[in-house]
């Protein structure tokens, strides 16, 4: 199956070269904002793939021979159609939209390939049938995002003012970009060299207020895989010495840590009573100690050291809090 945004490009292609504009291979990229290259490469799989009657002259540009030839050939089914369409449901509710309008243009295009009558049905089943909620919303900025896209692709490096929400303060930072990773569909992150901490670190995409992306090219370090870094963290916190941590959770949590894999380093030790010690191997202690303060009474840390002392003054603190002052 031909990629969503793929086959969007495509058909905004072919709605260029139907119009009666002289379109060149640059005005055609211009257009689409992609390279001259990648513009020759769809027009050759326009005529080789499905046989588009494709032809360039100084007078008219590119342009089809017979205009009664119809792109018709792009395969789509209803079911196919569906998942597109809940794709645009999901990226509305889970990565701020940044997609939303691309993936809608196309599937409106694909639509026109379907009996009017199964399209309604289709659209009624995923407004009333399936929903997706995200939770707590996010404001992403469309611009940051795709310049960040570009700037991966590109390998550029990239000028941010940045905010961290832990210090509360703004600060300037140039990042080489590895990656972007969107966690649990709601928390998008910018993962690259960091030339300030002169370290891999993570950004929230979110709280970048302002991006330039610069003309300087950058090398990837050739020890980073994405994978293997993303397999040493907790949930979204990187950095520190990897330490062996070892949580117990009672007969009443246990079901709940049983029915996921929270790491890929993971061991599970059953007990008789129905409770379960969960042993994994993890750098970075501040979100280990927050998902563990979320099951409450239910979790105990028994390692490392560090770990226990930071629930247990967290604990303290909010003893301070809730707790009666004794007169």
């Amino acid at each position: 199956m031909i990629q969503p945004r793929y086959l969007e490009r495509l058909l905004h292609l072919d709605a260029l070269l139907r119009s009666a504009n002289r379109h060149t291979t640059k005005t055609l990229a211009a257009e689409l904002e992609v390279s001259d290259r990648t513009i020759r490469s769809d027009l050759a799989f326009l005529r080789d793939r499905f046989g588009a009657p494709l032809e360039y002259s100084r007078s008219r540009g590119h342009h089809y021979t017979e205009t009664s030839w119809q792109l018709s050939s792009v395969p789509i089914t209803d079911g196919e159609l569906f998942a597109l369409t809940l794709g645009a449901r999901m990226l509305k509710a889970y990565s701020g939209s940044v997609y939303q309008r691309q993936l809608e243009s196309a599937i409106a295009r694909l639509a026109t390939r379907l009996p009017e009558q199964e399209w309604v049905d289709l659209q009624q089943m995923a407004d009333e049938q399936i929903l997706f909620r995200s939770g707590a919303e996010i404001d992403l900025d469309p611009a940051i995002w795709h310049g960040l896209e570009t700037a991966c692709l590109q390998s550029r490096s990239v000028w941010m003012t940045y905010y961290t929400a832990g210090r509360n303060v703004y600060n300037e930072r140039k990042v080489d970009p590895y990656l972007l990773h969107i966690y649990r569909g709601t928390n998008p992150y910018l993962i690259g060299y960091c030339h300030r901490r002169k370290e891999i670190r993570w950004f929230r995409v979110d709280r970048i207020q302002q991006l330039q992306v610069l003309e300087e090219l950058f090398q990837r370090d050739p020890t980073f895989d994405a994978r293997d870094h993303l397999a040493m963290i907790f949930q979204h916190e990187v950095g520190g010495v990897a330490q062996v941590v070892r949580i117990w959770f009672d007969a009443a949590t246990a079901p709940f840590i049983r029915e996921r894999r929270w790491h890929p380093s993971q061991a599970l030790e059953e007990h008789s009573d129905g409770s379960l010690t969960l042993q994994m191997e993890v750098g970075g202690m501040n979100d280990l100690k927050r998902w563990v303060l979320g099951y409450g009474r239910g979790a105990r840390v028994l390692q490392p050291p560090e770990l226990v002392e930071m629930v247990r003054g967290e604990v303290e603190q909010m003893c301070k809090l809730y707790c009666p002052v004794a007169d």
